[in-house]
């Protein structure tokens, strides 16, 4: 399997567009300038505050890099350190003069062992091959021209969508899931083996118990979420054992298409709602979860009670009215079709038809007439068949 093919969906596009940006260009241009007067100094910065940890030193460590170098096809030539810290964490830096630099804390280096380690290296090396470097989020957030909030937001969701990514490369390096959430879990804790005995279903429990805090459509996540670089652990740890049950990962998996969306499902525990937010993308998935849950609601014998009210769990009580001209609404789905592919990634728009469906399965399932709609629709979004059909198979909640 190639490195590019686990690389999160959202991720990918989200850097695409991020990378165009005036002020990422800008503040690109800038620092490719001062590249060429010289070093930034990132080696010289590491030789004087840590300690270079050669081959002869820490041969351990080195053989699971060199593992991970091998899974995930780097040619690179790197150097690893490490410096006292009494916290765990671990960074990969910018590559300088043609050299990676990876850098642990002592602490982690002495409490990680095995499998975890090289999670968290291929995790290191994940971010070098996909290329995150190349959006300098710290100088576009820190520098002395703070980016527009609307851009700032996009900054710190495209850092939790890359971590995502970074996590899958170094999940597909160690090739072991517990030992994975292991590592997470002491990330997040800070605890090493001696103090816990680690449990990985119970870790898991707290998104279920998140996903219960955050059950009603619309609420969205507390804004404190929005601006946070990194997804909190056990969603990381959710995130994976979807990777890990994917087709991806495991022959016969569950499909890529929904591995992605049950992703960003995880992930926008942390964002604000579609169905809240005011940017364009949002509003062209509002809208179109709007005409779409009608045109399949009414796609035979009328819309039913049970209907309406999953509707108004999405709209709100009291937006379904006798005096809602259906036909009229329906009649918007291509242009709100064209908005939504024009503004809204492939995964949000599998969101907005997930939600879709789950009116359609208010009555118990979808009928045949439903599915015919729900199939043209995924056809003009550009959404796999198979994904709805997977969607209406299983046991969905509102979440």
């Amino acid at each position: 399997m190639k490195r590019e093919t686990i690389r999160y969906q959202n991720d990918r596009e989200m850097a695409a567009e991020l990378l165009e940006h005036p002020d990422v260009v800008r503040v690109n241009e800038q620092l490719e300038k001062m590249q060429q007067e010289g070093p930034l100094g990132t080696r010289r910065h590491l030789l004087a505050t840590s300690v270079r940890l050669s081959r002869s030193m820490a041969p351990e460590v080195h053989a699971l890099a060199d593992a991970c170098i091998e899974k995930l096809e780097m040619t690179i030539p790197h150097e690893l350190y490490v410096y006292s810290s009494p916290q765990f964490n671990a960074a990969c830096f910018k590559p300088e003069a043609g050299k990676l630099f990876v850098m642990f804390s002592s602490s982690l280096l002495e409490k990680f062992d095995g499998s975890e380690l090289k999670f968290v290296i291929g995790h290191e090396f994940g971010h070098h091959v996909y290329r995150h470097h190349e959006i300098p989020i710290g100088y576009l957030l820190r520098g002395q021209q703070r980016p527009d909030p609307r851009l700032a937001l996009d900054l710190f969701a495209w850092s939790r969508n890359a971590e995502v990514s970074a996590d899958r490369a170094g999940a597909f390096c160690a090739a072991d899931l517990d030992g994975v959430g292991r590592a997470l879990f002491k990330l997040a804790s800070g605890l090493g083996d001696k103090v816990i005995r680690f449990d990985l279903d119970e870790f898991l429990k707290q998104v279920d118990e998140m996903q219960v805090e955050d059950a009603e459509p619309g609420q969205g996540a507390p804004k404190e979420d929005w601006f946070s670089t990194h997804p909190f652990s056990p969603l990381r740890v959710k995130a994976l054992q979807l990777f890990q049950q994917s087709e991806l990962m495991t022959a016969g998996g569950d499909a890529y298409e929904y591995l992605e969306v049950g992703v960003q499902r995880l992930l926008s525990l942390m964002e604000p709602s579609y169905l809240e937010a005011r940017t364009d993308t949002a509003i062209a998935m509002r809208r179109l979860l709007f005409s779409g849950a009608i045109a399949v609601a009414s796609a035979d014998a009328g819309i039913s009670d049970s209907e309406i009210e999953v509707f108004e769990k999405f709209f709100g009580k009291g937006e379904f009215r006798d005096a809602l001209d259906l036909e009229r609404i329906v009649a918007t789905l291509a242009d709100r079709i064209e908005a939504a592919n024009q503004h809204a990634s492939s995964t949000q728009r599998m969101q907005v038809m997930r939600d879709i469906c789950l009116v359609s399965m208010a009555d118990g399932g979808a009928s045949e007439a439903e599915r015919v709609v729900l199939n043209d629709l995924a056809d003009r979004l550009g959404i796999s068949r198979a994904f709805i059909c997977q969607t209406l198979e299983q046991d969905c909640q509102l979440d």
